[in-house]
């Protein structure tokens, strides 16, 4: 229907004066972006200040590396945050100083082959290990020597591409109509913001070329987001602010970026020390679940409070710290997001207008464009909780599951074991923590390290599970004393020179669970979740039958195992 003349009037009016407002923005940077030349200009007049700050560093690391050596390892961790910190606040954008980027990057590594866990406490008196559905628990004894880092897999963080976007042409092209309709969706938001064209051009961005990366967002958001809305409502903030994570990880707990921020909600070392995240040799809790979005939901309503209730420049500040949120608002003379716009770094120009685009996407699929997107169903885990050091290896065993399916559940942990000489709250998987718990029992606590289990066929013995494993009888008979094998499936065994065959009481006989399975082909991008929400499986479940993490690209033409009963059901696979 054609617009009446005042409605158009009024149209208009609205986009001129927001098209004003960028305008305005964007006339205060020089066209095209800073070029080479002005960037190396900034880099000579910042020469001097990047000596001072990387001397500062230097003498905090130096300092912490004395704490560390004289035992003093709390001093030392602070000394080593200083010293990060020395950099992060400095007001400088690290990358836009190739020195200063270069001993950054190189200073987080030495901090990381420094850090060594603190030495564990003697078992406490009357820890009771306990076991919970979806929930939280706590416990701890004797230490073996101390070990540093190890390598983990992470991924890239989205922020590190954010950082470099440009837009095109098509993209900025944005109407009089789109402002009015961004203006109508702003109202089903639970928090007030500002409308600029900017945020339209992401919107942009996201149904043409970005289109794959907000599809896969919005269904990997189905893993967490109930979790992070519960404990956002909890903290006071806005729940819709939980799509920040999308932006910030791609809901991935392994995303890790240039800065050393990590995790969901991608804390750098020093913050998320500050909101109470634990990092040390065994875990670092930047990679949780649970603790990581309640430090984040914290840390926003604290930038919030200082911003006066201000979510556009909590935001931004979340993304490249208050000092540099603070020292925009002196230079533009008030506290906007839009009016600091030209005095803050590309990315969080880029940053505080993608989380908008991306919420009111979110909050509207459809209207975008994005249809039949279904979010993966909520991560279904128990928590059992552990007192000493324990395998990843032996939980994947008593679970029936594998050692990365436990990893991904369990993502804070640094390496395949638990915390020596403390209790750890172990997630396993949905339904098996009863299963572990009673496993766990029959395992001293000092051995829980090394013990492997191994399934039992119906019908075998103490003598047939010797034959196969190498594991004497006197020691089988040690491990699982009071066991009876007519009701068990399951054994404890030492973890030295275990041969892990199968039984078989037939020759060439079928095993029953094989029988059970049907396969499938994935295709070039699937993930196990995308397959099993195509054909109405839980993803937790058919991940375990395949060894893989829901949310692991599979190979094109990769083997998926699925439950029988999948055969005959619709496939809505584009």
């Amino acid at each position: 229907m054609k617009p009446s003349c005042p409605t158009l009037i009024a149209r208009v009016t609205l986009f001129a004066s927001l098209a004003l407002s960028t305008a305005a923005v964007y006339g205060q940077i020089p066209a095209g972006g800073s070029s080479a030349r002005d960037i190396q200009t900034e880099v000579e007049k910042a020469a001097p200040r990047v000596v001072q700050i990387i001397k500062r560093a230097e003498d905090s690391f130096r300092k912490g590396k004395l704490n560390l050596e004289a035992g003093k390892r709390s001093e030392a961790r602070d000394d080593f945050d200083q010293a990060v910190d020395e950099i992060l606040t400095s007001g400088i954008d690290v990358r836009a100083s190739q020195e200063l980027q270069t001993y950054y990057l190189e200073l987080v590594e030495r901090i990381y082959r420094e850090e060594v866990p603190l030495t564990a406490p003697s078992r406490a008196p009357n820890v009771i290990e306990l076991v919970a559905q979806n929930g939280q628990t706590n416990a701890a004894p004797n230490p073996p020597q101390q070990i540093g880092f190890v390598d983990q897999k992470f991924e890239p963080s989205p922020l590190d591409e954010l950082s470099k976007l440009v837009l095109t042409p098509q993209e900025q092209n944005v109407s009089a109509d789109d402002v009015l309709a961004l203006e109508q969706a702003k109202q089903n938001v639970n928090f007030a913001f500002t409308i600029n064209p900017l945020i339209q051009q992401y919107i942009n961005y996201y149904q043409g070329r970005g289109r794959s990366t907000m599809e896969s967002g919005l269904r990997r958001s189905g893993q967490f987001m109930k979790m992070a809305r519960q404990i956002f409502k909890e903290e006071g903030v806005p729940i819709d602010i939980t799509w920040l994570g999308q932006v910030e990880s791609a809901w991935k707990p392994k995303a890790v970026s240039w800065a050393a921020a990590s995790g969901l909600w991608q804390f750098i070392p020093g913050t998320g020390r500050q909101f109470g995240l634990r990092q040390t040799a065994w875990i670092d809790e930047r990679n949780s679940y649970e603790q990581a979005t309640r430090a984040s939901a914290k840390y926003l309503k604290s930038l919030a409070a200082r911003y006066n209730g201000n979510w556009e420049l909590a935001m931004a500040a979340y993304n490249t710290g208050a000092g540099n949120i603070d020292r925009g608002i002196s230079r533009a003379g008030t506290a906007n997001f839009w009016s600091i716009y030209p005095y803050i770094a590309q990315e969080t120009r880029n940053y505080v207008p993608n989380i908008l685009a991306t919420i009111l996407i979110a909050k509207n699929p459809e209207k975008y464009g994005f249809k039949g997107i279904r979010p993966e169903s909520p991560m279904a885990y128990d928590v059992v909780q552990v007192a000493n050091a324990t395998s990843l290896q032996l939980v994947a065993e008593a679970t029936d599951s594998s050692v990365d399916h436990i990893r991904g559940l369990n993502p804070e942990l640094r390496r395949d074991v638990t915390p020596r000489g403390e209790a750890y709250n172990v997630r396993v998987p949905g339904g098996k923590g009863k299963q572990f718990y009673a496993l766990l029992k029959r395992i001293p606590a000092e051995r829980r390290e090394s013990a492997r289990i191994i399934s039992v066929a119906p019908g075998e013995d103490l003598q047939n599970v010797a034959n196969r494993t190498g594991v004497s009888m006197a020691q089988l008979q040690a491990m699982n004393s009071g066991v009876d094998l007519k009701s068990a499936n399951k054994l404890v065994v030492p973890n030295s020179n275990v041969r892990l065959t199968l039984y078989r009481r037939k020759p060439g006989a079928t095993d029953t669970p094989a029988a059970t399975l049907t396969k499938v082909r994935a295709r070039k991008g699937d993930t196990i979740a995308r397959i099993a929400a195509a054909r109405n499986l839980d993803a937790n479940e058919v991940a375990r039958l395949n060894g893989v993490t829901p949310e692991v690209e599979l190979r094109a033409g990769q083997e998926v195992r699925l439950p029988a009963t999948a055969a005959a059901a619709p496939s809505r696979r584009r």
